[in-house]
């Protein structure tokens, strides 16, 4: 439409003529376009309608990883297709799934919009044409739909290749020989049915550290490091400073079914999957952050056989309360800090994890308010990297607490236990480990991120879990643990100072007696 043209038309023709025209320019404008009662923008999928723009101009692959049922396969196996086409008519454009049944519900999807809206971009179906797995348009463009392990044989993709869920489910995904099946499919088929420059999008929920992403990602690395892959990373609560989205750490992801600015809605829905998943399941789908289940410390099943919920009869009376932190580096890590106590039956119960990545400021404040809020008489603290910094954090953090209101004015500040370790994380947990094999340690509440770490950090990662260090460290100062001396040194070990024993706890709390977090505050 020439601009003089546009002029000519009415004012209710020029608004629907911009409304079109803008369609064009994303993907998820398109969804709006073609729907605009049912398809719901929001502030991850407006990210990721942009992503969709630079695909083929500034990189050639695409990753992204988001939880399940967020909206990202109507968006880029269905909006995304009919976005190209109608921008890019004689193109062909190949979607794969798991299924081909899958593959095939979201062509028909996208021949369903060239069929009703397609006149409205010059796209107009090929006379003929009743396939919905096969199907081409008049200007020569069409799809291709198949599953992984199909063919696509005399089918070149010139447009853009879209892989969608490659992995059908946890139990593929930990098949070596399902993942062998899916690699040598994508390497044999759909690539090389690629035309020069053509780009390919992957997105999938994670499943497995080897699964397609992994794969992709360990052959061809990301572009913030030389590689080839641009990976748009969404996890239901972010976890990373640059997150794409801009979320502060520990925000959560935005959803189709709720409001952007609905907080409290959004928190609420993935806690509810956080806390009816398996810790493994959690950190791989919902998180993007799959582990290896073999080779760690501990085994998921012999912790959750641990796990003593919901006032579990055999969870006794507290004798020790105490809190143990393992710093954060200037906020670059995760600062671990777990509670936790010893109980009548001489085993330890963790209680709490209030672990997070956050300043020394911020680490030391959530260490007072939850040693008040449990009750707890000392805090062990690693001080190898902060020497004297970490016990000053502590005793000012009380302090300001204090002045706050947040804290009485006549709490009792707990014992500081300074921390020194003396051997490296492996050397230091094995014991703990093997306390909680023989069920020496127990925890009163779901604590799925810690739970994760012990299963899945070995000997030879490089980095450091903060939730381990915590959790070893309280182990260590309130277990008696043969050996131990060799691991920690100074006050750890030690259950409590002579000075704590005789302040008589924390908050006008006993010894002996539970705070009002014990015995299964969780997070």
């Amino acid at each position: 439409m020439t601009l003089s043209t546009f002029a000519d038309l009415s004012t209710r023709d020029t608004r629907s003529e911009a409304k079109r025209l803008a369609a064009l320019s994303n993907p998820a404008t398109m969804g709006r376009y073609l729907d605009p009662h049912g398809f719901q923008a929001r502030a991850h999928t407006r990210l990721i309608g942009n992503e969709l723009t630079h695909l083929g101009r500034d990189y050639d692959r695409l990753l992204l990883t988001t939880p399940p049922q967020v909206g990202k396969s109507t968006l880029v196996s269905e909006l995304l297709p009919f976005w190209w086409l109608a921008r890019h008519p004689s193109q062909r454009i190949g979607i794969a799934s798991y299924a081909a049944s899958l593959a095939i519900k979201k062509s028909r999807a996208v021949r369903r919009h060239v069929i009703e809206r397609g006149h409205e971009f010059g796209l107009e179906m090929r006379r003929g044409e009743s396939s919905v797995y096969d199907w081409s348009t008049t200007a020569g463009g069409g799809v291709r739909a198949t599953g992984v392990g199909g063919s696509l044989t005399g089918f070149p993709i010139t447009g853009v290749g879209i892989c969608d869920d490659p992995h059908k489910d946890r139990r593929d995904a930990d098949s070596l020989r399902m993942r062998n099946r899916v690699w040598e499919w994508w390497s044999s088929v759909f690539l090389s049915r690629l035309r020069p420059g053509v780009p390919v999008i992957l997105v999938l929920t994670r499943w497995h550290e080897d699964d397609l992403a992994g794969r992709v990602l360990r052959h061809e690395g990301v572009t913030d490091t030389g590689g080839r892959w641009r990976v748009v990373n969404l996890p239901a609560m972010a976890t990373a400073f640059d997150d794409p989205l801009g979320r502060d750490y520990g925000s959560p992801l935005t959803h189709p079914a709720l409001e952007d600015d609905d907080l409290a809605a959004l928190l609420k829905h993935w806690q509810d999957k956080k806390s009816t998943s398996t810790p493994r399941d959690w950190g791989a789908l919902y998180q993007a952050d799959p582990q290896p289940a073999e080779g760690a410390l501990i085994t998921r099943d012999q912790l959750a056989a641990q796990r003593r919920l919901n006032g579990h009869p055999d969870v006794p009376e507290p004798e020790r309360i105490a809190v143990a932190v393992d710093p954060s580096g200037g906020g670059r890590d995760v600062a671990g800090i777990v509670g936790g106590f010893r109980g009548a039956d001489g085993r330890l119960y963790i209680t709490h994890d209030r672990s997070r990545r956050c300043s020394s400021a911020e680490w030391a404040r959530r260490a007072c308010l939850l040693a008040h809020e449990i009750g707890a008489t000392v805090i062990h603290v690693e001080k190898n990297y902060g020497g004297d910094m970490v016990n000053m954090a502590i005793a000012t953090a009380w302090e300001a607490l204090k002045n706050e209101g947040v804290i009485p004015k006549d709490a009792i500040k707990p014992y500081i236990a300074p921390v020194h370790a003396r051997t490296g994380k492996y050397l230091r947990a094995a014991p703990i480990a093997q306390q909680w094999i023989e069920d020496r340690v127990r925890t009163t509440a779901y604590l799925p991120e810690m739970e994760e770490e012990w299963a899945t950090w070995q000997e030879d990662h490089t980095d450091s879990p903060g939730r381990i260090d915590a959790s070893t460290y309280l182990a260590y100062g309130l277990l008696k643990i043969p050996g131990a001396s060799q691991h920690i040194g100074n006050a750890a070990g030690v259950s409590l100072s002579a000075a704590a024993q005789q302040r008589g706890g924390v908050s006008g709390i006993p010894l002996g007696r539970s705070g009002p977090g014990l015995p299964g505050g969780g997070r």
